[in-house]
């Protein structure tokens, strides 16, 4: 298991939920944050609750399904002149649950791989190249493993597309420094799991951590669970 302390990561969808407790988590491990939320306003409330901490704190802002805005998110990164080292590809969209499961419109299909996976791949692209330069990264992709669950077709199916390509990625990444892999946080309650979920949003620590503090000859291209996993810190 590696040190982090010092380390910045980038945390997509970090204003809140699952987002919010792996920013607390590097946080803890003394690593800086960069907060993302869909609005500046909303990067708020994790930007207070890491006070507490001796890092470094930033924050951008910006929707992540369309193109110019992920551009645009990736520009805001790039200004704040420092090294991305981890990246949390953590935001994600669930469109309504269909009963019919065969009623699912294309602009629900469109507008769920444009978040989930064509943002998660944009923002994958923008900042990989840079840490095989370095010879260090960490780069997590937040998946699912929800099953036999077509009235949730676009979620599920964009999900396994986040497995294949993460999985492809981690190919070209074999003898550098740096390390892709994905992980399901399990069924969390939150504004995207529900209510009547499982585990409370606090349940995906420690474990959402383990593939960020991997060794560089670490697992790659492989599969994590945030409940399953025995991480000990």
């Amino acid at each position: 298991m590696i040190e982090i302390a010092g380390k910045n990561a980038l945390i997509t969808g970090s204003s809140r939920g699952i987002g919010q407790q792996i920013a607390l988590g590097l946080a803890k491990l003394g690593c800086n944050i960069i907060v993302h939320g869909r609005t500046k306003q909303s990067c708020t409330s994790t930007l207070d609750l890491l006070k507490k901490y001796n890092i470094a704190t930033y924050h951008v802002y910006g929707e992540l399904s369309e193109k110019d805005s992920v551009e645009d998110i990736i520009n805001q990164v790039k200004s704040l002149d420092i090294d991305i080292d981890i990246l949390y590809n953590n935001a994600a969209i669930m469109k309504d649950f269909h009963e019919d499961y065969w009623s699912h419109s294309w602009d629900e299909w469109i507008n769920t791989y444009k978040v989930n996976v064509i943002a998660m791949y944009t923002l994958c692209g923008a900042f990989i190249p840079s840490m095989i330069e370095r010879g260090f990264g960490r780069v997590i992709n937040i998946t699912s493993r929800i099953m036999h669950k077509p009235e949730l077709a676009p979620y599920g199916a964009s999900k396994w597309a986040v497995d294949k390509l993460s999985d492809d990625i981690a190919s070209k990444l074999i003898d550098t420094g740096v390390r892709i892999n994905y992980l399901d946080p399990g069924w969390i309650r939150t504004d995207l799991g529900g209510e009547n979920a499982e585990h409370p949003v606090e349940g995906v620590l420690p474990g959402i951590l383990a593939p960020a503090l991997v060794d560089n000859d670490g697992p790659n291209g492989e599969f994590f669970s945030a409940i399953d996993h025995n991480l000990k810190l």
